[in-house]
């Protein structure tokens, strides 16, 4: 294959790319921008192995047996609600590839570039950060006790500082002096410290913006090996994966009104002027399915607003039943959804698609408050700090400012949970105590089961 077809095969794929997460931007048409970066990446592997001078084939193809193996029994056991942890995992792989291929390169090089030290270098900082902060975030998005008892080290900030002066500095070294290989790898060790120190201190609330910042990360590391191999279509892959993910980033940290610096330097939980659970919930009043499907019996406009009890509960499916009842009973069934619902961008979204939920149906923040006080009923499932009127009416609350669904303003909410227990943010919910408000303490696929059960018996 000349070169020139294989440039041509390069920019279809690009294209293909740039086209997919156009795709992806739309509910309607994300799974066909989904297959057309498919499409384009098979066509990159292809002409990859027809340019690169592969020293065994068989080795490809052992790797491609064991990783599809790997991957096929990740996709048949891996729960719904456990994707922001796989996706964690993906990131942190993705970062590890790029350092590895970027050492063996550098390695070989009899003769490197500037260009080529200077991009390996930044492939193996950045590639190992991905490694290590990905795998601190799979611990703590799965909730392991081995990362549960891991705390931030005292005056943490200053040491990430110092890692991180630190590690630049032998990457300034290594390109200065490139025959120098073993320093790569030093500097692989020093950032997989970075990595941890800089995410072991991220609360549990901030996860869906530090998974969009891990996986901007692993295609910055991608396009930097790019570079070391001089292969154009990586470079354009890593470079499209990289800016998705930092606008992704600022798109979550203006859901969290957080500023990327408070994600990663600070900390969220409660502060002292926070008020305890006892002082919060002392006018708490618990309803049962019965009553709750008697309120929907003769509402007329129902607003759905999921949060992760959804997802650990696997009630999407029991919510869509919940769905098609109301609206046979000729009752407006809306779902609000919050950007950060869940573990990580777009959580909601992929859990009621897969239980074959409309789009239409599904309304942005913005959307879902202005009909808020025309709702009858907002059903609250599982969801937590992305609903607590603190965040609107304490300035002294941790998450004060954070937008949030206003589901305190609809008629009567219903909140659905197993009990009073707070969400990432360690606070109590004043939601839960408002007059207004009806707590129906269950599981959340039973609870909505239960109130399925109660609306077709009356």
């Amino acid at each position: 294959m000349t070169a020139a077809w294989i440039n041509l095969a390069y920019l279809l794929s690009a294209a293909l790319f740039i086209l997919g997460l156009i795709g992806m931007t739309r509910p309607r048409t994300a799974v066909r921008g989904n297959l057309m970066g498919s499409i384009g990446m098979l066509i990159a592997i292809v002409v990859t192995l027809f340019e690169q001078r592969v020293l065994s084939y068989g080795m490809i193809a052992a790797g491609l047996a064991v990783g599809a193996g790997i991957g096929g029994w990740l996709a048949v056991r891996v729960k719904v609600e456990q994707m922001p942890e796989m996706v964690a995992l993906f990131n942190g792989f993705g970062g590890a590839a790029s350092f590895l291929v970027a050492g063996a390169e550098f390695s070989a090089s009899a003769f490197p570039t500037l260009d080529q030290s200077i991009a390996t270098s930044l492939s193996g900082l950045i590639g190992a950060v991905t490694l290590s902060g990905s795998l601190v975030a799979f611990g703590k998005l799965a909730g392991l006790n081995v990362m549960n008892s891991l705390k931030p080290l005292p005056m943490q900030n200053a040491v990430n500082g110092l890692v991180a002066v630190g590690v630049v500095a032998l990457a300034v070294f290594m390109v200065l002096n490139p025959q120098h290989v073993a320093l790569y790898w030093l500097i692989v060790l020093v950032a997989l410290a970075l990595g941890y120190f800089l995410t072991i201190s991220i609360g549990g609330a901030d996860m869906p913006v530090v998974i969009a910042l891990l996986n901007s990360y692993s295609g910055l590391a991608a396009a930097a090996t790019g570079f070391v191999l001089q292969n154009n279509v990586l470079i354009i892959a890593g470079s499209l994966v990289g800016a998705s993910g930092l606008i992704l980033t600022k798109v979550m940290c203006d859901a969290m009104n957080r500023s990327l610096p408070a994600v990663l330097f600070g900390t969220l939980g409660p502060t002292g002027d926070t008020k305890s659970a006892d002082e919060v919930y002392t006018t708490v009043k618990a309803t049962s399915a019965e009553e709750v499907a008697m309120l929907l019996d003769v509402a007329r406009r129902v607003m759905i607003v999921p949060g992760y009890g959804m997802a650990v509960a696997q009630a999407q499916h029991a919510v869509r039943d919940l769905m098609h009842a109301l609206m046979d009973q000729g009752i407006d069934v809306q779902f609000g959804i919050h950007p950060v619902a869940g573990r990580m961008p777009g959580h909601m979204n992929v859990l009621l698609a897969e239980a074959d939920i409309p789009y239409d149906l599904l309304k942005e923040m913005d959307e879902t408050n202005s009909a808020m006080e025309q709702t009858d009923v907002c059903l609250v499932i599982g969801a937590n700090d992305t609903v607590n009127p603190d965040a609107r009416t304490n300035p002294k609350s941790p998450i004060a400012g954070m937008p949030i669904i206003n589901v305190d303003k609809a008629k009567t909410c219903v909140v659905i949970k197993r009990s009073l227990s707070p969400g990432f943010a360690g606070i109590p919910n004043p939601l839960f105590a408002a007059e207004n408000t009806l707590m129906l303490f269950a599981d959340g696929k039973e609870a909505v089961l239960d109130i399925l059960t109660a609306v077709k018996e009356g």
